[in-house]
């Protein structure tokens, strides 16, 4: 059964009352704390007596539909005045007004104090309707984020900051979850959510650097490269050689033989030869392997790209747990 206006006028007035009769009953240094609600604490008498009069004001504008108006008579009396019947009866207007987030949210903030916040009646009721709401009009996203560091948002406006998780209730429809952290690819993910239903996933996200990579070690091509002028060395070395042989022979054979001695091979002079021989395969080899090094060193240069982006989040839809309306609604943010 619903409450009426007298009686819940009756019941403020109560409240009002236990506030003004305990301030009376004994003087000053006698008086006990008094026993009220959390809703009562730092406000002044006055500003209790001015949202009372607004809020009787809207709940007459709401008798009427006069929605809008109601609305606001509502709200300023919650700026004088945060109490949980307000918190419900306004939720109870931006639903019909087919608001249903701002209707969820003020539901839940009626209920925020325990069983006592409102009567019974009320309390059955704005369950029910935060019941409805999640099972018909709203969506809800739960996503997690492991990187430190990372800030996530939805729609483009801050949600979260990593790591941990979050969930939060949504308009049915296309939404978009992104995360950014720096030194990292951005994540960008649109999800469609249906009324009723929960989407979930993780959040990954992908360094974001520079690699620089080769086709071998360093040292291989020089490796070669050093081989070919080794091998050159030796050819020269062995050239020098050659040719000293030859020479040696030479002087040998004017000095020993007269202008009658036929030219003949000595053992020197043909060694002398076949080291110059050797000593050019050398150098051909040496030159061969010298050029092959380059060609080496040249494909072996390093390669410098991006790193692929690997990132990413898988989202499953679920039906929205409506059941676990109390659990659920303590974890979101709005």
């Amino acid at each position: 059964m619903k409450r009426t206006p007298t009686s819940t006028r009756a019941a403020i007035c109560a409240w009002l009352s236990i506030a003004l009769l305990a301030s009376r009953a004994a003087p000053a240094w006698a008086q006990a704390e008094p026993a009220l609600p959390p809703w009562h604490e730092g406000v002044a008498e006055e500003r209790k007596r001015a949202a009372l009069e607004l809020f009787m004001q809207g709940r007459d504008l709401h008798r009427r539909m006069m929605l809008g108006d109601a609305r606001k008579k509502y709200e300023e009396a919650l700026a004088l005045w945060e109490h949980p019947d307000l918190r419900f009866y306004l939720g109870r207007v931006l639903k019909t007004m087919g608001m249903p987030l701002l209707a969820y949210e003020n539901l839940r903030l009626a209920l925020r104090w325990g069983p006592a916040s409102l009567e019974p009646a009320d309390d059955e009721e704005a369950r029910a309707l935060m019941k409805e709401l999640v099972e018909r009009e709203l969506a809800v996203v739960e996503v997690r984020c492991d990187e430190p560091g990372a800030s996530v948002l939805l729609d483009g406006s801050p949600w979260f900051v990593a790591p941990g998780s979050s969930r939060r209730f949504l308009t049915p429809g296309e939404h978009v979850i992104s995360a950014t952290k720096e030194g990292y690819f951005p994540l960008v993910k649109p999800v469609v959510v249906l009324a009723g239903a929960q989407a979930s996933g993780v959040l990954k996200l992908s360094a974001d650097g520079i690699v620089t990579v080769r086709r071998w070690s360093a040292w291989k091509p020089w490796a070669v490269v050093g081989a070919g002028a080794a091998l050159g060395l030796a050819g020269a070395v062995l050239r020098w050689q050659a040719d000293e042989h030859v020479d040696e022979a030479e002087q040998l054979f004017e000095e020993t033989c007269r202008s009658s001695c036929a030219p003949t091979r000595s053992d020197a002079t043909r060694g002398g030869v076949t080291e110059g021989h050797v000593a050019t395969g050398l150098f051909i080899a040496g030159g061969a392997t010298l050029a092959a090094g380059a060609v080496l060193v040249f494909l072996n240069m390093p390669r410098t790209y991006r790193s692929e982006d690997r990132g990413g989040v898988e989202l499953r839809i679920v039906p929205a747990a409506s059941g676990a309306i109390a659990g659920l609604s303590a974890q979101l943010s709005f």
